[in-house]
């Protein structure tokens, strides 16, 4: 539990999460019936980028603060509108102070009828957590586990939803627990929309959880990787995956359109890269 993400907040590999979780809302959206996003993993829900944690690493002005300066062709700006304007909402006199996380982008783009779940268990976290939303009709807090929420709070009384599982990957095995949880959390929901982060560093077993995922047999699996630099001499991370289960029938494209663009942004070497393909779907590639 040593994790603390105030350190990363708003760094590249937020960008491409957050950049998808915001175009899962809203397309949730295009149904009046409401939704529950199940955030297992949620943090502090709001964080403050010019605290002395966040300073002390930097990482978000090669993450949001570059995409946030950048002049973005406009189709690429009209699908990350969502995910830029609640971050410039929290920053009415410009530059960026404060930074959404998960939780609080999702409940920012919410309209009256649908709900938040957030899961935290490191107390501290929990306690800021809870406070934000403390009074919140539309949000519930929970001291909890994420991987237990997998099970406990599946599926949504709403039967409609996102489950966004973002662990900190900190212990062994992680790839394989994702998977695992997964798999018993879809059981449950096969019906909602799956976004589960991971890492991408050296010596991370990418191949083997893909292949894994893909043994799952479930019908569609969609996977977006955003790669700012050479892994190859890195200790830390070089990029960061989203997959994506039932994923909206436009994902694909818009991902197609915006990750070429962010990777130029937020390049920190030559070798920055992208790719979004199909695990499992309607076809199976890899597309880079």
């Amino acid at each position: 539990m040593n994790y603390r993400h105030i350190y990363h907040a708003g760094n590249f590999a937020d960008v491409l999460k957050h950049a998808v979780l915001a175009r899962l809302v809203r397309y949730q959206q295009n149904k009046d019936k409401a939704f529950r996003v199940l955030d297992t993993h949620a943090g502090i829900g709001l964080y403050d980028l010019s605290s002395e944690e966040a300073q002390k690493t930097g990482e978000w002005v090669d993450g949001i603060g570059k995409l946030m300066e950048a002049e973005l062709p406009a189709d690429v700006a009209e699908i990350l509108s969502p995910y830029l304007d609640a971050v410039r909402a929290l920053n009415p006199k410009g530059g960026i102070k404060l930074y959404p996380g998960s939780p609080k982008l999702a409940r920012m783009l919410f309209r009256p009828q649908d709900r938040l779940s957030a899961m935290e268990l490191h107390p501290e976290d929990y306690t800021r957590l809870a406070r934000l939303f403390e009074s919140d009709y539309q949000a519930r807090v929970t001291e909890l586990d994420g991987w237990l929420a997998l099970g406990a709070h599946l599926p949504p009384k709403e039967k409609r939803g996102i489950v966004l599982v973002d662990p900190p990957f900190e212990e062994g095995g992680e790839y394989d627990r994702l998977v695992s949880g997964f798999a018993n959390a879809y059981k449950r929901f096969s019906g909602g929309t799956f976004c589960l982060w991971y890492p991408i560093k050296k010596g991370a077993p990418i191949k083997d959880f893909h292949e894994k995922l893909q043994a799952l047999d479930i019908p569609k699996i969609l996977c977006a990787e955003l790669s700012v630099k050479s892994d190859r001499d890195a200790t830390g991370l070089s990029g960061s995956g989203v997959i994506v289960v039932n994923p909206p029938f436009t994902l694909k494209d818009e991902l197609h359109t915006v990750l070429p663009v962010i990777k130029t942004i937020l390049a920190q070497d030559r070798y920055a890269s992208q790719r979004c393909f199909w695990i499992r779907g309607e076809q199976t590639d890899r597309e880079t």
